[in-house]
């Protein structure tokens, strides 16, 4: 071995470099502050970031709309002018001319934050003003009802602008969740306006105190100088007192709230279209298909049965089963359109849980589901027929003509469901609130209690009966086809209609429908008779004396 010093081995190392995971007095931590607190190298320690927020969270949450415009808020405070002026009485033509600022307010605030016009939006937004029409048209407050629910769910999905099942549903009620946002947005831009316009505020106020200090004395001088004149304004203006000043205030705060929410929903939409709803697992086919395929037999033996009924004749039926013809009819009635309302909510289970991997699979779910939807087709025609047997034996009511009316419209949205198992799905959360719009507008614009009267009156001509103590609580949409009737029937019909219609004297042109001008138009030329008691005479005897409100069947 050599000794030179290259060979030889040094007499001292170099000390190793320091770090962290070897110093004996700091162990490494994944959480909290370190053991040893002098330790040069220690890290302050920060707590986790928050979990995020939900998906449907995220998805929805609109974006901060800009400062609010001024014409915003002056076309908000109009809404609730008119709505505190106009809707005290009741509801006619005021509805309509309560929204459309509002609508307009919604419009401005859009176009001002960039957004554009779809066609689908318009669609709705005139479908929905189109359903207010219906409480200017009709008397009765059932299909005004609908109507002006209709109108608020198109509205609302007009503003988000939604299209698939997600949007289309939560959409529609969006603006239930408006009114806190609306109001602080509000809030801020008056208060900025506020900041920066002073100097101008003050004197717009002066000039519109003044135009209505004007208003007023002339108005009052002219109405006192000419009696038509004072009519006219009598007309014209709502009749305002000082007990009805609380709920005016009411009105005014609801109105102009409806606008801004309407005007902020339109500036700064939830996008509750992307909502992500995730497909359900894929089942195998003999979990799925075997109860399908069982179930599409059922409906088969089923209307086989109705088929056989049809052909052979009720007689038979009724003869067997010891029931009578109305009997038959109202047994069957309301479990089928059960069965119907089952069948759609099985076809929506069937669509999220069956599998779709192949053609063949999708050939089969399509085959099955198509046949299931086929024979519900059959289920809702014999539901229907027996509703007719059941009117033809007992006559029309609101009751009766309004089931009649949800089953039709089930059979639509069955063949809407089949549409888009052929041409696909995409369509189909619109075409299912256009057929939900189109059916309550129909709905509206037919006059269901005339219709509930002539089919009552034309069964009194045919067989002498009819239920008078049931036609009395009709609408005034139903006095046209009350004139029909012979005395005393006729007079012991309107009785109560006439009450109804005259009790308050003549109402607002704002409130008064066209099926109260035509009713009253009507009772005018032929009053009904007021000397004697017509429905003891029409053999309702000691039913003013023992009058008890009916009990709709």
């Amino acid at each position: 071995m050599s000794d030179t010093p290259s060979d030889a081995a040094p007499a001292t190392q170099a000390p190793a470099q320091a770090h962290p995971q070897a110093h004996p007095q700091a162990p490494p931590r994944k959480h909290g502050p370190p053991v040893h607190p002098a330790a040069p190298y220690a890290r302050p320690w920060t707590p986790p970031p928050p979990p995020p927020p939900p998906a449907w969270v995220t998805a929805s949450r609109p974006r901060t709309p800009r400062t609010v415009r001024p014409a915003v808020l002056w076309t908000a405070l109009l809404t609730g002018v008119l709505t505190a002026a106009l809707l005290r009485g009741g509801l006619g033509i005021n509805l309509l001319l309560v929204t459309v600022p509002a609508a307009v307010a919604a419009a401005v605030a859009a176009l001002d934050h960039g957004r554009r016009l779809r066609p689908w939006s318009a669609v709705w937004a005139v479908a929905g003003l189109t359903l207010l029409l219906i409480p200017a048209l009709r008397d009765a407050w059932w299909p005004s009802f609908l109507a002006v629910v209709a109108a608020a769910f198109l509205g609302s999905l007009a503003l988000h602008g939604s299209r698939r099942w997600p949007g289309v549903l939560l959409g529609g009620a969006g603006l239930w969740f408006a009114p806190v946002p609306a109001i602080g947005w509000a809030l801020r831009g008056l208060r900025e306006r506020a900041g920066r316009d002073r100097s101008r505020l003050l004197p717009m106020l002066k000039t519109v105190g003044v135009t209505v200090v004007l208003l007023v004395v002339f108005g009052a001088l002219f109405a006192g100088a000419d009696a038509a004149f004072a009519d006219l304004l009598a007309d014209l203006m709502p009749d305002v007192t000082v007990t009805d000043a609380p709920l005016r205030v009411l009105l005014l705060v609801v109105g102009t709230l409806f606008a801004l929410c309407a005007a902020w929903t339109a500036a700064a939409p939830r996008r509750w279209d992307r909502i992500e709803v995730k497909p359900g697992r894929a089942r195998r086919r003999a979990e799925w298909a075997l109860p399908l395929v069982v179930l599409a037999a059922l409906f088969a033996a089923f209307n086989a049965v109705q088929l056989a009924v049809l052909f052979g004749g009720y007689e038979k039926v009724l003869a067997k089963t010891g029931l009578t013809y109305a009997e038959y009819a109202r047994q069957g009635f309301w479990q089928l359109l059960v069965v119907t309302l089952l069948t759609v909510v099985v076809i929506g289970l069937a669509l999220r849980w069956a599998p779709r991997g192949t053609d063949r699979d999708v050939l089969l779910v399509r085959s099955v589901l198509g046949t299931i939807c086929v024979l519900t087709l059959v289920v809702v025609a014999s539901a229907l027929r027996r509703m007719d047997l059941y009117v033809d034996a007992y006559g029309l009511t609101r009751l009766r003509i309004s089931v009649a009316g949800v089953e039709l419209w089930l059979g639509l949205l069955i063949v809407l469901i089949m549409a888009a198992g052929v041409f696909g799905a995409r369509r189909l959360p619109r075409a299912v609130v256009v057929s939900a719009a189109a059916s309550v507008l129909a709905f509206g614009l037919v006059s269901p209690d005339a219709l509930i009267a002539d089919q009552q009156v034309s069964r009194f001509e045919n067989t002498g009966k009819i239920d008078l103590a049931y036609l009395r609580n009709l609408s005034a949409d139903a006095v046209p086809e009350l004139d029909r009737l012979p005395e005393p029937q006729r007079s012991c019909a309107l009785e109560k209609i006439v009450e109804h219609l005259y009790e308050d004297g003549t109402e607002a042109w704002y409130t008064t429908s066209l099926g109260e001008v035509r009713a009253r138009s009507l009772l005018d030329d032929r009053p009904p008779r007021s000397d004697y008691r017509p429905c003891d005479a029409a053999g309702l005897e000691g039913f003013y004396d023992e009058w008890r409100d009916p009990v709709l069947p």
